[in-house]
């Protein structure tokens, strides 16, 4: 299975890895365009690769194939591989994280995340996950639908959308990926169907969230990230949409920017020291030529700070 996956933003990357690096972790290894230029550009690097998808890391493993012994793989989650790399003990020189779901998992159609082909709903990024769109689809209640829908689809008409979901599988189960879309669409007014993006697409892109618990994930994952970094060492993340990209904005903030002294109070009391730097420029994204040969690179937003 060829697991083909356009590292975006890649030379601005490798332009982050330290020269001294020793150790880095790819957290979204995907096929491994990252991490392989990372082994190549750093003779002496070690690399820890983690993904939850297993056909990634299946080619992962051959497209690494030339860097035997300088590499380990985990088939994981943020959450339980960061806490497995603590445990370890393991610092690391870099650590990236190329967030959301990838091109190849996109035109997997069998996987369920589009709408563009119809599918047995699924959109699990981790095959052996136990809750799928499926049954999240025909089993969750009108609220907690549109609660999803709302909060990780920013979508305007949720209510509407549950309300309708809910009639349609009292009278015959949302199978496929074309039978949910529809679904969607007769919610929506006509009149805000037209435009650039499908009607579908925010309500799909909060069930891929919520499937894969991927706020939540992400959350773990900026949190346990500090930890196994080394004094100096620095984290890069690329995001995709807004909803990725506040928190690690946040975050950075708040590393960088600890205090919780009322602002009129002259001087720090609470003792809260910086643990790191927003890296300059703070935010990094695609240039044209990148975005001419890969589309997707287009949304993609690169952040990096560095430990004190």
């Amino acid at each position: 299975m060829n697991f083909y996956h356009a590292p975006v933003l890649l030379d601005e990357v490798i332009s982050l890895l330290p020269e001294s690096a020793e150790v880095a972790v790819d957290f979204t290894l995907g096929g491994a365009g990252h991490s392989e230029r990372m082994l190549r550009e750093r003779p002496n690097l070690f690399l820890w690769g983690i993904d939850q998808d297993r056909d990634a890391l299946s080619t992962a493993e051959k497209r690494l194939s030339s860097f035997q012994g300088r590499f380990q793989l985990i088939h994981d989650q943020f959450s339980s591989a960061s806490k497995t790399l603590i445990e370890k003990g393991i610092g690391a020189d870099f650590i990236l994280a190329d967030l959301g779901v990838s091109s190849f998992q996109i035109d997997q159609k069998e996987r369920g995340f589009s709408f563009r082909s119809d599918a047995p709903l699924d959109m699990r990024m981790d095959q052996e996950g136990q809750l799928s769109a499926l049954e999240l689809v025909n089993t969750w209640d009108v609220n907690e639908l549109s609660t999803i829908f709302h909060k990780y689809g920013e979508e305007p008409f949720a209510r509407r959308i549950a309300q309708q979901i809910v009639r349609q599988r009292e009278k015959k189960a949302l199978l496929t990926t074309q039978q949910l879309s529809d679904c969607i669409r007769e919610a929506i007014p006509k009149k805000f169907q037209f435009g650039k993006i499908h009607p579908a697409t925010k309500t799909f892109q909060a069930i891929r969230i919520a499937v894969n618990n991927e706020m939540e994930e992400l959350d773990t994952l900026l949190t346990n990230a500090i930890q196994i970094l080394k004094p100096a060492g620095r984290l890069a993340i690329i995001s995709f949409h807004s909803l990725e990209d506040r928190p690690v904005k946040k975050k950075f903030q708040t590393w960088e920017h600890p205090c919780q002294c009322p602002k009129d109070i002259p001087y720090c009391i609470c003792g809260l020291k910086p643990v790191a730097k927003t890296m300059k420029p703070k935010l990094r994204q695609a240039k044209k030529s990148e975005v001419e040969l890969n589309p997707r690179s287009r949304s993609a937003k690169l952040r990096a700070t560095q430990k004190q």
